[in-house]
């Protein structure tokens, strides 16, 4: 595995966490739902931005998706 694969999945970890804590469900609950609007997948798409940004942002990039596909 490598470096940016490593970083890659601690976003993955930080947007879920950081995703349950901020609507108050289960951890579980918040990978269910991140992986239902393939945010999960997006993130690591996204990792060269997403890794110059602190790991408060993959959290807000999870919301703003979800956001929008939903709204």
């Amino acid at each position: 595995m490598t470096q940016a694969e490593r970083d890659s999945n601690l976003m993955v970890v930080a947007a879920v966490v950081g995703y349950a804590n901020s609507h108050g469900i289960s951890a579980v609950e918040a990978f269910d739902m991140l992986r239902k609007y393939n945010v999960l997948a997006l993130i690591r798409e996204n990792y060269e931005t997403l890794h110059t940004q602190s790991l408060d942002e993959s959290v807000g990039f999870a919301e703003d998706v979800i956001a929008r596909m939903t709204a």
